[in-house]
């Protein structure tokens, strides 16, 4: 019973933390998302989606892009981490990689802001080494550059969860087949990546749901419009202090993510009956 009591105790201050935290800002954007004026009712959506509809579509389209990217790069990592023969070239990579990994999202905004503008440390660079002329500079400073600090950030997040189930493998199926002279990139295709499908999925839907919150970002290197629901959302409340459609367009956010989550559940289940 004192063993009981001394759990629940120990357990009650991140309870208190969880419900103060999460649930009731949770319940509160909820509830907040209906009220208009003094009433309840779907006005803050149909505004939403009103204005911001295009931005929806962008935010789906740049986070799908980043999340297949990613994907492709965590495999074809984890997959040299596997199967790479050169192994100084494979302890090299595996020191490197997981680096981005601790950077925050806002110190990734503001590395690359600095390194993909027009005149940026990229650019700088190429221009030295004679690649490029001043006039033939570009800037990413738009959704390319999005796309590039969401994959950069989060490929060795995933990549770490599929490197890892990687190395769990009977290594005997991929063996036998470098024996019977399939290639690396069959072996990868063909029997290593249909073992370690739900592990990369348990990745793509974690990174899909971080980059769909993300502020930083957006707010800092892609500076004009479309843009991201998350900047929508901050623009809503310093500009105008409308934390209905702040509120509803969070809603729309969830239902967005709460889709993907969805779809991964039901593969879950398939694959387990």
């Amino acid at each position: 019973m004192q063993k009981r009591l001394l759990a629940i105790l120990l357990v009650i201050p991140a309870l208190v933390m969880i419900v103060l935290f999460f649930i009731v800002p949770l319940g509160a954007s909820v509830v907040g998302a209906f009220v208009v004026g003094d009433t309840y009712g779907l006005g803050n959506f149909s505004k939403s989606f009103e204005l911001y509809s295009s931005d929806m579509i962008f935010t789906l389209l740049i986070v799908g892009v980043s999340t297949l990217l990613i994907g492709l790069f965590s495999i074809a990592i984890g997959g040299y981490l596997t199967l790479g023969e050169n192994q100084r070239a494979v302890a090299v990579l595996r020191w490197l990689y997981r680096w981005p990994m601790f950077i925050p999202f806002i110190v990734v905004g503001q590395i690359l802001r600095t390194f993909l503008a027009k005149n940026g440390l990229m650019n700088n660079i190429l221009v030295s080494l004679g690649v490029l002329t001043p006039l033939q500079t570009v800037g990413f400073l738009d959704w390319r550059g999005i796309v590039i600090a969401f994959v950069w950030k989060q490929t060795p997040f995933v990549t770490l969860l599929v490197a890892g189930a990687m190395a769990s493998l009977d290594r005997s199926t991929i063996e036998a087949a470098r024996n019977l002279g399939a290639s690396r990139l069959r072996i990868l295709i063909e029997i290593v990546l249909p073992q370690i499908t739900g592990t990369l999925l348990v990745g793509l839907i974690l990174s899909f749901v971080t980059m769909m919150s993300v502020l930083s970002v957006p707010l800092m290197i892609n500076a004009q419009s479309p843009t991201m629901l998350t900047a929508d959302i901050a623009f809503r409340i310093n500009a105008h202090g409308d934390y209905g459609v702040a509120n509803a367009l969070g809603m729309i956010s969830l239902l967005l993510t709460a889709g993907v989550a969805l779809i991964y559940l039901r593969q879950s289940v398939k694959d387990r009956s």
